[in-house]
Parts: C-alpha cells; sequence; structure tokens
C-alpha cells in the first residue's frame, strides 16, 4: 500500500485491496503503551526454531465461496479435513508437514452480538473449534488468517479494535497459527502497534500459537524495516508480495530476495524467519525443472515450507520431491542460518547455505530460458566462504537425482551441467584434515 495511494494491484494483483484508513483508539494506543508493546516484550514463545512447515490453501484455492457450483475445492470445513487426512495418509506428517492453514474466506460477513468473530455458517457449519479438533486428532495443527486492520484483504471482518477477543478466540478454538494480513490499516504507525500488539494479545493467552506477519511487506513502500524489532514480536514474516503459480514469480522472488540479502539473512534464524510465500509444487504453472529449482532454493533460504496446492490430486514425480527427506534436512538444518546468493554469472547463479557438522548446502540455478543444458564450473575455493573443502570434502548431489560425485580437495573443480531454469542441488560435507585421506575426484 501507499498512503494517499494503493500499492495493491502492483504486490497482490489476485486480491482486492483498496486500502480504508483508520486510526488506533487512544484507549489501543494507551494500552500499547502500558503493556510495553513498543520494543520492550520481546516474542518469546518456543515455536519456529526450525522453518515452519504445513498446507496453506490460498494460492491454489484462492477466495472460493461457491460450495455451491465447486463443493471440492470451495473453503470450507470439508477441504481442511480431507487435507488434513492425506496429510496423514500420505505421508506429509512423517516428513514434517504439520500445519493445515486456513487463509482468507473462512469468515462470517460479520462478527456475533458479543464482538467475536464466526465462520461462515454454511461453509463450516461445526465452528472453527470443531475443526482444530478434528486437526489436532490426526496428530496436526491448524492455522487461521485474519488482518491487523479493519477489513481482511477479501473484505471480511479485521481484527482492528479487537485484537484481545480475537486473540482469546483463536486460543478458545485450539487454533496453533495466526497469518495476520496487513490490509485497511490507516499508515504505517498503526500498522506497526497493531503487529506489536496482536503479538502480546497472542501470548497474554498462555496458549501456543505460532505468529505469522507480514509486517515488512506493507511496511517497506513508506520507509525501511527494521528486522531486529520484527523478529522481537513474528515467528515469521513476509516481504514481497503473493506468489503465483508461475515461474516469472518464482524468478522474481529470488531475484528481489538476492537484492536485499544484507538485510535479510541476518534477520533469520531460529524463532523468527524470512517467508518468501508458498510453494506452488504439484500445481499447473511450473516445468519439472521449476519445481526443483523452487525447492531446492526454499531450502537453501531457510523459508517456511508451506505448500499450497490440492494434496488429494498431486504426481508421485512432485510429491516426492516435496517430501524428499535430504532437501527437508537441509531446510530443516539446526544451525539456523538463512542461506545466500553467493554468485552470479551471466546465466548461472551460485547459492550457498552454512550448515550444521561442517557442512554446506550450494544451488546452482540456470537462469536461461532457452536451448538446452548449460555446464557450470565452480572453484571449490570459492565455496563455503572457501571452508567449504578446506583440506577436503565428500560432495553430495541432492537434485534433481541424488547421487554421489566424490571426494574433493579445496582447489578442485566443481562442474555441473543443469537444465534450463532448473538448479542442481549439493552438500558439501568437509572433514578435519586428519580424517579424511588426501584423493581427489
Amino acid at each position: 500500500m501507499r498512503m494517499g495511494g494503493s500499492r495493491a494491484d502492483e504486490l497482490r494483483p489476485e486480491r482486492s485491496r483498496a486500502f480504508t484508513f483508520w486510526g488506533l483508539s487512544p484507549g489501543l494506543a494507551l494500552v500499547l503503551a502500558l503493556v510495553g508493546v513498543s520494543g520492550v516484550t520481546a516474542l518469546d514463545n518456543g515455536l519456529a526454531l526450525t522453518p515452519t512447515m504445513g498446507w496453506l490453501h490460498w494460492e491454489r484455492f484462492t477466495c472460493n465461496v461457491d460450495c455451491m457450483e465447486d463443493p471440492e475445492n470451495c473453503i470450507s470445513e470439508q477441504l481442511f479435513m480431507q487435507m488434513a487426512e492425506v496429510m496423514v495418509s500420505e505421508g506429509w506428517k512423517d516428513v514434517g508437514y504439520e500445519y493445515v492453514c486456513i487463509d482468507d474466506c473462512w469468515l462470517a460477513s460479520q462478527r456475533d452480538k458479543d464482538g467475536r468473530l464466526q465462520a461462515d455458517p454454511k461453509r463450516f457449519p461445526r465452528g472453527i473449534r470443531h475443526l482444530a479438533n478434528y486437526v489436532h486428532s490426526k496428530g496436526l495443527k491448524l492455522g487461521i488468517y485474519q488482518d491487523v486492520g479493519t477489513l481482511t484483504c477479501a473484505g471480511y471482518p479485521g481484527s482492528f479494535g479487537y485484537y484481545d477477543i480475537d486473540a482469546e478466540t483463536f486460543a478458545d478454538w485450539g487454533v496453533d497459527l495466526l497469518k495476520f494480513d496487513g490490509c485497511y490499516a490507516k499508515d504505517v504507525k498503526s500498522l506497526v502497534e497493531g503487529y506489536k500488539y496482536m503479538s502480546y494479545a497472542l501470548n497474554k493467552t498462555g496458549r501456543s500459537i505460532l505468529y505469522s506477519c507480514e509486517w515488512p511487506l506493507y511496511m517497506r513502500p513508506h520507509q525501511q524495516p527494521n528486522y531486529t524489532e520484527i523478529r522481537q514480536y513474528c515467528n515469521h514474516w513476509r516481504n514481497y508480495g503473493d506468489i503465483f503459480d508461475s515461474w516469472s514469480s518464482v524468478k522474481n522472488i529470488l531475484a528481489w530476495t538476492a537484492s536485499h540479502q544484507k538485510s535479510l539473512v541476518p534477520a533469520a534464524g531460529p524463532g523468527g524467519w524470512n517467508d518468501p510465500d508458498m510453494l506452488v509444487i504439484g500445481n499447473f504453472g511450473l516445468s519439472w525443472d521449476q519445481q526443483i529449482t523452487q525447492m531446492a532454493l526454499w531450502a537453501i533460504m531457510a523459508a517456511p515450507l508451506f505448500m499450497s496446492n490440492d494434496l488429494r490430486n498431486i504426481s508421485p514425480q512432485s510429491k516426492a520431491l516435496l517430501q524428499n527427506k535430504d532437501v527437508i534436512a537441509i531446510n530443516q538444518d539446526p544451525l539456523g542460518k538463512q542461506g545466500y546468493q553467493l554468485r552470479k554469472d551471466e546465466d548461472f547463479e551460485v547459492w550457498q547455505r552454512p550448515l550444521s557438522d561442517l557442512a554446506w548446502a550450494v544451488a546452482v540455478l540456470n537462469q536461461r530460458e532457452i536451448g538446452g543444458p548449460g555446464t557450470y564450473t565452480i572453484s571449490t575455493t570459492a565455496l563455503g566462504e572457501g571452508l567449504g573443502c578446506a583440506p577436503a570434502c565428500l560432495i553430495t548431489q541432492i537434485l534433481p537425482v541424488k547421487k554421489e560425485l566424490g571426494l574433493y580437495e579445496w582447489t578442485s573443480q566443481l562442474k555441473v551441467r543443469v537444465n534450463p531454469t532448473g538448479t542442481v542441488l549439493l552438500k558439501l560435507q568437509t572433514f578435519q584434515q586428519d580424517k579424511f585421506p588426501k584423493m581427489s575426484p
């Protein structure tokens, strides 16, 4: 959004974002001052020690509320119960995907007589508490969506003026994650105060509720986000507009992230992560190589892994990619450091991420969109900040297919062949001098 003019179509053209401006009430401003939400209270909920994994409805199912015409795909109790069932029966839970998340359009058009939010009675006839109980019975967790402003982005009741009662309602229902959007806020001040206050309100309930913010996304058009401050209040945060089911969208997110990595990378770590948005693997817009690229680079970026696809109807190939335990292990690495773009050489990009146990993940992306596979050669001296193969390392290719590439010394040349718009994902395991034989590939 732009104060005095909407940035809505530029950021998220698929949602209507006609911004309405409202200020904080004097009472709310006073409460914020009294509870110290101006920066004293830090988020310490013990959650998201590694990037969050789960499923989120928005990109694939958007705001489809027509259950008469499209009962299998509308935003309803049935959709989320079915996804929960599939997440358990098809192995998603076993590899780490644990949140089933509702996005916008779940709400009734008005609050109840006591000012509490309520789900649409036709699409969620038994309410959110019943859905949460069902999801919990499967060993999973439930996420829900709300907005810092007066309305959600789709025009349903927002949380402005109701932060405490909404937090209490979510805790009452058994919600485990809140995605808090940023439409219909007055200005930067009310946006920031609202995000801080909801963090406080969630913690005050006594229930562990992971807090997913869009604070920097809405703040950046007006001033640079303070990630030290944002991290005090949010478990992860969106920086860029909604992802689309297209290569251009994935490519734009990667380019934007690389251009801002100096401020993004230091902010990430256990308990707080940069969120480049949903995985669209298994949908319609990405080729196989592009699906590999998204999975590989989201692992390098230590991104929350929220799939937005139809798990009831997904190809075995896409399912295997999303459930690849070696890639997930890179994403979930306990060292908790975000990767970054190391270099860009014409069509090729090299990204790397430090891992625990003296290891590194390296992704080589071929941005070329014409012709056949390209070969890229890099000295192992350049990888891992000069430490990746010092004095020697074992290199394993993880994607597109897993294979051992062999033993490399510090001054070796690493050569990979990468399909257009595809990525080769590697893991470098460094060994100490006294434990590694002197061998070259």
